[in-house]
């Protein structure tokens, strides 16, 4: 415990006496000052027993006495120690009778107690309490340590912690999702800082942040700090430590252990996920290029029970494609250090690294295994068909959507949706197994590019399948191409000599039945033959061809989307 003016008036050796104050004798001194000045004000800093013998103070002012005690209280003084015999035989009732209307301890120090054995006093209690802080924080660092080694890792480490600082402690991963928890009754009061927990993450680390106390049956008047870990610049994972009052300096080292010990796990982590990735990335290419035996030998038991029951293939890419930069080509996704490895940019410029943490996460909370390969501006994913993974591509979607929307996406959909300030499109294929891999990475391409012809952030595979073909045609190419074919038809209707193009989309819808297509249109089945004469003459082509009849109904649908 550090010296408090209880404790000193009870030492011993010191004499002490009380003369005001009384109920105030709990105040922690943090140091033990001298002087004699009329204002020592200026020289203090807060937390001091001051001690003097009134040599420069006019006690015979009531007034006098007042304000020096009011400016004392003002900055901070604890208490007041007044030496007598030296240069006073008492200590002054005007002294005594201001420092009570103040509410300031005063302590009378008797002639044979030097105000150096005071000073001594608090200091030796003060390096006292260091010592203790400092023997308790190695200790909590040697079961932290201990904790961190053991079986069950970072959840035992975060249960000797939450021990140490009588309070509650959560891990939170690279997506901001909690992992784990102590007491179990935290990590439901973790979950309501993940808003907190997200800008932190966006900062460079290392990051610090203290927030307010929370309220209801899992929250309570708690002071949460929360620490970034990781050493790059990026955050890996964050510590949240709740407790009822400021951390004390032991308290203080077993945190600060607690965040080394982490990172050096998250770190060594980081290492090892490297290395899959480039597994991850070998495997990727056995199987686009036809190789599933060899494929499933080298995943072994670290991607192989992935391809042993259907999976789906993902392929994500930032929605505003950035133009590109001079430089060397890019290596192969196997032959170049994963995203995860890269540190140049922060969390909020990496939309694919985060949304990658964020399926991994998912990955790890439903058990499953994911196979993750960054390329460049690309992701690709083999997961598990109905999984976890499969859903969270979901809820990024539609957390983008209703952000789009003005609405505030779910606790769920903002987990995935906060991945990163640039949205993402993703294609998603169909169900499918390794001997037909490369199809379904060609599925998962189809539908990353009708999403992001359409705007939407997420396209299935079956979606492309089962809908119709007019969607495709809202494009600058194809309706330049529309535009191009009937321009001829179109400056011919402009000039007054006849109605070619609204002739020829009711001959087509018809499927060139005559007299049904002149009655759409109320003219004779001649007028009409002479106007499908007049465009083949124009176009320079032949209605008899399927292929010709077929590029002008879709030219004319296309036209008609985009009006």
């Amino acid at each position: 415990m550090p010296p408090t003016l209880s404790s000193l008036v009870n030492h011993s050796a010191l004499k002490l006496v009380v003369r005001a104050g009384e109920d105030r004798l709990g105040t922690e001194v943090r140091w033990a000052h001298t002087s004699e000045l009329a204002d020592p004000v200026p020289y203090l800093e807060g937390g001091e027993l001051l001690l003097t013998t009134a040599m420069k103070l006019d006690t015979d002012d009531p007034e006098a006495m007042r304000r020096y005690v009011r400016r004392l209280a003002g900055a901070g003084v604890v208490g007041l120690g007044f030496g007598v015999g030296v240069n006073l035989d008492a200590v002054p009732e005007t002294l005594v009778a201001a420092a009570r209307e103040e509410g300031l301890p005063l302590l009378e120090v008797p002639r044979r107690t030097p105000f150096i054995a005071i000073s001594k006093a608090v200091s030796a209690a003060i390096a006292a309490d260091q010592y203790r802080a400092v023997t308790a924080g190695f200790e909590a660092q040697r079961e932290l340590t201990r904790a961190a080694l053991g079986a069950e890792g970072p959840a035992a480490l975060l249960g000797r912690l939450a021990a140490h600082i009588d309070g509650w402690a959560a891990l939170y991963d690279a997506s901001g999702a909690v992992v784990a928890a102590a007491p179990d009754w935290a990590a439901r009061r973790a979950a309501r800082l993940t808003a907190d927990v997200e800008r932190l993450r966006e900062r460079p680390a290392p990051a610090s942040a203290v927030v307010g106390g929370g309220d209801g049956e899992d929250g309570g008047d708690d002071r949460v700090e929360l620490q970034s870990l990781g050493t790059g610049r990026r955050a890996r994972g964050v510590l949240a430590v709740g407790t009822g009052t400021a951390l004390g300096t032991a308290e203080r080292y077993a945190v600060h252990s607690a965040v080394a010990l982490l990172t050096l796990t998250t770190e060594r982590s980081r290492a090892l996920h490297a290395a899959e990735l480039r597994l991850g990335a070998a495997v990727l290419r056995m199987l686009l290029a036809g190789e599933p035996d060899h494929a499933r030998a080298v995943a072994g038991g670290l991607y192989g029970g992935l391809l042993d029951a259907p999976f789906r293939m993902v392929v994500a890419e930032p929605a505003a494609v950035p133009a590109p930069t001079p430089g060397p080509a890019a290596a192969p996704a196997g032959d170049t250090a994963p995203a995860a490895e890269g540190e140049s940019a922060g969390a909020d410029q990496d939309p694919l690294g985060s949304f990658a943490d964020a399926l991994e996460a998912a990955a790890a909370r439903g058990g499953e295994t994911v196979l993750v390969v960054p390329e460049g501006d690309r992701l690709t994913v083999l997961a598990p068909d109905g999984g976890a993974v499969v859903a969270a591509c979901a809820q990024y979607a539609e957390g983008v959507e209703a952000r789009r929307a003005g609405a505030a996406p779910s606790r769920d959909q903002g987990a995935a949706a906060a991945a990163g300030s640039g949205d993402l499109v993703i294609g998603l294929s169909a169900p499918t197994g390794p001997i037909a891999a490369s199809t379904a990475h060609r599925q998962a391409e189809q539908a990353l590019s009708v999403a992001r012809r359409r705007g939407r952030t997420l396209v299935e595979h079956e979606q492309v399948a089962a809908g119709s073909v007019l969607p495709l045609l809202a494009d600058d190419a194809v309706r330049a191409f529309a535009d191009g074919m009937l321009r001829a038809l179109r400056d011919h209707d402009a000039r007054g000599r006849g109605d070619l193009v609204a002739s020829l989309r009711a001959w087509l819808s018809r499927h060139g039945q005559w007299d049904a297509a002149a009655a759409d249109l109320k003219v004779h089945r001649h007028t009409l033959r002479y106007r499908m004469r007049r465009v083949e003459e124009i176009l320079g082509r032949s209605l008899d061809d399927p292929d010709v009849r077929m590029e002008l109904w879709l030219a004319l649908k296309a036209t008609d989307a985009s009006r």
